[in-house]
């Protein structure tokens, strides 16, 4: 199983970027497919989930109406368009296996870790002036 992701850099407030998650070495359109993100010092956060035939999606409210997660399941990929960024959203983002599809998104707390399966490398996002 080898998820990649890519696409972080560094962009200043209000700006925008779009995050890229290639997937091989298993059947990715059975899996629910999601992004977390981890800053130093701070609890790992689900930023965005979407479901095997990419119809439902699940948000952090941090990012809700800024975020916005896509899969391509012909190309193995899922993106995570990400605009008007905050310094706020400044980590790494990483993309991961998620099951059971939406489990605890609805909490206050967002899902558990238990629910994050295979990953690979993150990619950084630093938002600053």
């Amino acid at each position: 199983v080898q998820l990649q992701a890519s696409g972080g850099g560094l962009v200043q407030p209000g700006g925008s970027l779009r995050l890229s998650c290639a997937a091989s070495g298993f059947p990715f359109d059975d899996y629910a497919i999601g992004w977390f993100r981890q800053a130093p010092g701070k609890e790992r956060e689900g930023v965005s989930v979407i479901s095997v035939s990419g119809e439902r999606t699940f948000y952090a409210h941090s990012v809700k109406g800024r975020f916005t997660i896509s899969r391509d399941n012909a190309k193995n990929t899922v993106y995570l368009q990400m605009n008007s960024l905050k310094p706020e959203d400044t980590a790494v983002y990483y993309c991961a296996t998620s099951f059971p599809f939406g489990a605890g998104w609805s909490s206050p707390t967002g899902p558990d870790a238990s629910t994050w399966g295979s990953r690979g490398q993150g990619t950084q996002v630093t938002v600053s002036s």
